[in-house]
């Protein structure tokens, strides 16, 4: 068969395959949109449902009580959940590539772990900013998280940017910031662990319209700034010296992404505290439905791991009627089956 033959034949299949992750990628944003709904209606307020949707509609006509709840409690829930979610899902994305390793993310290699010690020591401490004294314990997680990738960065580039190396590093990481997260908490009073723990858990709680614009600009431009890198983090994929033969540059793609990854993961978590198994899973379900290209698995694993925190969020207001289970709790419970069921349908040799 001639390579012109082919080609004419691989052409149908190929397109067909791509009008099926496109409908995945359709199908995926209905669900979500679905989700986003339903956590905008539900909430420990017990409002009705005419009543949020008037809120939402014509937020004059309602009385004051109810368009504070939906739109100054409620709409930054569930935003702040679709930002987290993007955030860790496209981190977690990135870091299995890069790494070539199933069981990275962003929780997994220590970022997280570090986040939640800066968080913890401003707890501890007491400190404040000057001005914005709101954003203390933001900055400190942020700062944290940022001195967790450096240290990691600095370990793989004595090694010359290894995936072993960055991998190795990154579960150092994890165990010395969780060893320094259990000094802190040693060491806190038992009020001041009570707000340690009640940070540690993860809630939405914390999103405001403020604390949004600032996640919000973070993941827009690490976002921005991957796209351009997605046909080479495709052909990464296919192993170190594949991608460098048509033109990749490893090393650089290596550390550009890491930086990327490590700014997303200080962005999420900042605010909202920290969430485990977002950043495992999504990358894992979307692979599942649409494959290994990056221009598709990237907006997929986004919205999976949007819908993951947004359906987090719906079944954190109804486990216990009138309160708000924090959402780290419940991640880990819907996490861990989708992780035991992407073990059991995973084939020898593949992820």
């Amino acid at each position: 068969m001639s390579s012109t033959s082919g080609a004419a034949l691989a052409a149908p299949t190929y397109a067909r395959m791509m009008a099926r992750r496109i409908v995945c990628l359709i199908l995926g944003a209905c669900v979500l949109t679905v989700c986003v709904v339903i956590d905008i209606l539900t909430g420990p307020a017990f409002l009705g449902f005419a009543d949020v949707v008037e809120a939402l509609v014509f937020p004059g006509r309602v009385d004051p009580t109810t368009e504070v709840i939906v739109w100054s409690i409620r709409m930054p829930m569930t935003l702040m959940a679709l930002l987290v979610g993007t955030a860790l899902a496209v981190a977690g994305v990135a870091m299995q590539t890069i790494l070539d390793n199933p069981l990275a993310s962003p929780y997994t290699l220590g970022f997280s772990a570090a986040a939640g010690f800066g968080a913890s020591v401003a707890i501890l401490t007491g400190a404040t900013l000057p001005l914005v004294p709101w954003l203390t314990i933001p900055a400190a997680a942020f700062v944290s998280a940022a001195a967790a990738s450096a240290l990691v960065y600095g370990f793989a580039r004595t090694r010359g940017m290894s995936k072993e190396v960055m991998v190795l590093a990154g579960i150092a990481t994890l165990f010395l910031f969780q060893s320094l997260q259990s000094l802190v908490q040693y060491l806190a009073a038992p009020e001041v662990l009570q707000a340690i723990i009640f940070w540690l858990f993860g809630s939405l709680l914390k999103a405001s319209w403020a604390n949004l614009s600032i996640t919000g600009s973070i993941v827009v431009l690490c976002i921005a700034a991957l796209i351009p890198d997605l046909w080479r983090l495709t052909a990464l994929r296919m192993g170190d010296d594949r991608a460098a033969a048509i033109g990749v540059d490893v090393r650089r793609l290596r550390i550009k992404i890491f930086a990327l990854v490590a700014l997303l993961t200080a962005g999420a978590v900042a605010f909202v505290g920290t969430i485990g198994f977002v950043g495992l899973v999504a990358p894992h379900i979307a692979r599942m439905l649409v494959g290994e290209d990056q221009r598709i698995l990237m907006p997929m694993a986004a919205m999976t791991g949007a819908f993951v925190m947004t359906g987090a969020s719906i079944l954190s207001k109804l486990i216990s009627p009138g309160t708000i289970v924090p959402i780290s709790i419940v991640t880990a419970v819907i996490g861990v089956p989708f992780l035991f069921l992407l073990i059991l349908r995973g084939r020898r040799g593949n992820w």
